[in-house]
Order: C-alpha cells, then structure tokens, then sequence
C-alpha cells in the first residue's frame, strides 16, 4: 500500500538472471474526489459497525467508473486486530449508475468476514489500480483507495435462561422444516421411514449449525444418520443449510407424539435470542398386516375370566405363541433393514466443527513456523487444505499457495523455495509466514484466479 500521494516509481525486480522494468504510479489523495464528479472514485462499507464472536459481516466494496480504463484489478483490503474467516461471496456485479448527470459503470464485490474473537477489526482500504484512456491517451497506472473501516467485536452473550446449554449461534434468520420419505397415513408397527429435518439459516456458515437436540420416544427406536451440508450465495449473505436423517422404527402399534424441537440463535438484527421451534408431531402406528396382534379388553370382570379355566390357559397359550412369533418378526424386519443400509453410517456425534479443526491446525502451524519445523508446517497446512477444499484437494505447498492471496501466497512460495529442490537451504523466515497465517483470504477456483484480476473495459455513453 501506498503511503503517501504523489507520483511514485516501484523499482525492478530481479528473478534468477532476467530483470523486471521499473514501473511508475500516481497515488492520488484518499477520499479527495467528489462522488458524481470525478472519473472514477472508490467506496467502501458495511452492514453492522458493531458484531459479535462468529456474526457474519458484509463488507461491499463498489468501484465508479466515468471513463476507460485498461489492466485494471483490486487490491484487496488489510484485515487486522481479532482473528477472522474472510470470502469472497459470488462473482463481482457489473451495473449502470448516474450521479449528477454523469454516467458511471459500477463494479461491485461483497466479502462476507466472520471474526473469531472479540475486539476490534480493522479494515484497511480497499484499492483499484489502472491506467485511464482518456483524449485517446493512456495514462500512468493511478491508484485509488476507500477509507478504512473499525468494526466492534462482542463476546458471546449468556444463554438464554430457558436454555442453559443452547450452542451459540448467531444470525439473521433461522427456519426449521421438516419431511418424511413416504405417506403416514398407514404406518405399521416394525416398518421403518425416514425424518429429515432441515434447518436454514440466513448469515452463517453450514460447518456452525449445530446438532439439534431430538428426545427419545418410548417404543420409538431412532437411528441419526450423516448430516448434509451446504451453503449458498443470497442477497443476505450466505445461505447455510443443514438436512439430518433419522431412521426411525415403531415397535408396537400405539399412538405417539414426537416432541418439539427448540432452536436457540442470537438475532443479530435485534441483538437478542430468539426460540425457532418444529412443533410436536403425532404418528399414527398401526398393527403389522402380517401377523394379527391380540388384544385382551380392559373391560373383562374377574368372574368371566374364571368361568372355565381352561379356556383361559388356552388364550394365553396362543397369547404367548403370538408374541414369540412378533418379536422374530421384529428382529426379522431390523436385521433386514440393516443390511439394506450402507456400511459406513455410524459417525461420531460430537465430532468437531470442521471451522474449529481448521483453527486448530492453524494454531499448531504458526506456532511449528515460529519454531522453524518446515516438516511440521508441511503436514498441518496440508491436512488444512483437504479440510477447505474436499473435492479438489491440493497435493502440494506450492499449490496451497496458488489457492490463497498474499501475503500468505507469497510466503509459502518463499516457503518451497527454501525447503525444496537443488537450491533448498533450510533459511525461510518462521515468525513471517506465522504472521501470514493468522490472515488469511481464499480463492475460490483456479479459473477465478485468471478472471478476477481483469476487469471489463468501460467507454461511458
């Protein structure tokens, strides 16, 4: 960054035996021009100058345009202070705009930021660098920056008192749903069917919803199985969603009522709880159409019963036949949709977050930089990588840093330099890449990496 205004020149840079041209600059004055009259000008904001620990942040950078431009790209902003996660939400948005009579193209980029801890964030500016074509002329590059940001970060607030051990969970909104895998209007005993129970929540990630806290149900058996997870782009933010299955099995037929499920979150718009609930769901279990279930009326006088005994050893003889033949049916009908089941479905409930397995290993690869243990560094910030990217997994340090931007990019190239191939030498500065680690912003694809640095021309009507 810049620091100070004027005309500047950035010197060459040697590589190997081949050197760089010296390239000169304007930076101009932060925040001297007047939106609506100058040619192109930055600005910078956000939705909450206030938040909490784990709260998403939206911070929307838009660029104007009132002539042409040409090698333009940005400059992504600083983040200092608390700890945070820092995206890019989507492709950049193109668009018209007129402020006072003059016609702009505005490009818009939105960074969704969820901070880690409290205290303060700083946001630095955001920069735009291009040479402008102006008279049939091109100009020097020219910098131009947004002022920067300060956001509060709050603690986690207490729980609420209805709910001492709810899990934080802070956002705008937050729905709860449900369906089942087939029709309950006949649902026999034995027979298993599916509950999926989808929970979306609007400015989260889906890796912080947490596991929803289903009460057991007597002569009801419950199997939960893997959660599936995603998220989404939408206008709020990100889009977080989570889909659970649980299996579910009536032992006898009997009218049962599955309790209501209660979802605590922090509301960030109102800063305070709020209760999202599934109300209670009542199932209908009949009995099995295979075997005819005996039933002894509740209403029979003692003296009917010992009218003839032998009568009544023989209803019991077929009472006990029956539930003999009923529980080999029950095992029966379980052991044959278990092994209808894929293999793998056991998985541990209480494992933790992926964001906070991710920490983890960062905490442990800045401290291992510090220390100067390349070894170490190597294998924490790899089994990080398989954690952000699941399907494309990168294999290597140097294609860890074609995933992330500078300074973290740079470093782990210096990395590999100093620690691979003829020219290794062990001399890599720890406590450097430890600092880069601690800020760290992700690209989303290969093919972003190409197309994000260009930005469409603009010749303004």
């Amino acid at each position: 960054m810049a620091k100070r205004t004027g005309f500047l020149t950035i010197p060459s840079v040697m590589v190997g035996g081949d050197k760089s041209n010296e390239v000169d600059i304007q930076v101009l004055p932060q925040s001297s021009v007047i939106p609506g009259e100058a040619d192109i000008f930055i600005s910078s904001e956000v939705d909450f100058q206030q938040s909490f620990v784990q709260a998403q942040i939206l911070y929307k950078v838009k660029i104007f345009r009132g002539v042409a431009t040409r090698q333009a790209r940005i400059i992504e902003p600083k983040l200092s202070g608390a700890d945070v996660l820092k995206e890019i939400l989507g492709e950049d948005r193109n668009y018209e705009s007129k402020m006072n009579g003059k016609n702009y193209n505005v490009l818009e980029r939105v960074y969704a930021i969820f901070p880690q801890q409290s205290g303060q964030i700083h946001i630095g500016s955001s920069i735009f660098e291009a040479r402008i074509v102006k008279n049939g002329r091109i100009t020097g590059k020219k910098l131009f920056q947004s002022e920067p940001i300060t956001v509060k970060v709050n603690p986690i607030p207490p729980p609420p008192v209805a709910f001492p051990n709810a899990k934080w969970l802070p956002a705008k909104s937050v729905n709860l749903n449900q369906e089942w895998s087939r029709n309950l209007d006949k649902l026999s005993a034995g027979e298993p069917i599916t509950r999926h129970i989808i929970v979306k929540v609007l400015g989260q990630l889906s890796t912080q919803i947490p596991l929803l806290d289903i009460e057991p149900v007597k002569n009801i058996k419950i199997y939960p199985d893997k959660p599936e997870l995603l998220d989404a782009i939408v206008p709020g933010g990100v889009l977080a969603t989570r889909k659970d299955q649980y299996a579910m099995i009536g032992v006898v037929a009997q009218d049962v009522v599955l309790p209501e499920i209660h979802l605590p979150w922090w509301d960030i718009n109102e800063n305070i709880w709020k209760i999202s609930s599934l109300p209670a769901f009542a199932l209908k279990i009949i009995p099995s159409n295979d075997i005819e279930l005996i039933q002894l009326s509740e209403n029979i006088e003692p003296a009917e019963i010992l009218v003839n005994p032998a009568e009544v050893i023989y209803s019991d003889y077929w009472k006990y036949i029956s539930q003999i033949f009923i529980v080999i049916w029950i095992l029966t009908v379980l052991l044959w949709w278990q092994s209808t089941r894929p293999k793998k479905k056991t998985y541990p409930i209480k494992e933790p977050p992926i964001y906070k397995q991710q920490a983890k290993l960062l905490r442990k690869a800045r401290k291992a930089a510090i220390e100067g243990d390349a070894k170490s560094v190597k294998l924490l910030l790899l089994n990080w990588g398989r954690l952000q990217w699941r399907e494309n997994t990168p294999n290597s340090m140097r294609e860890l840093s074609e995933l992330v931007t500078d300074p973290l990019s740079l470093e782990l190239d210096r990395f590999c330099e100093a620690t691979y191939g003829p020219n290794s030498n062990d001399s890599w500065d720890g406590q450097v890449l430890a600092k880069a680690l601690r800020k760290i912003t992700i690209k989303k694809t290969f093919k972003d990496l190409s197309e994000k640095d260009i930005l469409p021309p603009l010749m303004p009507s």
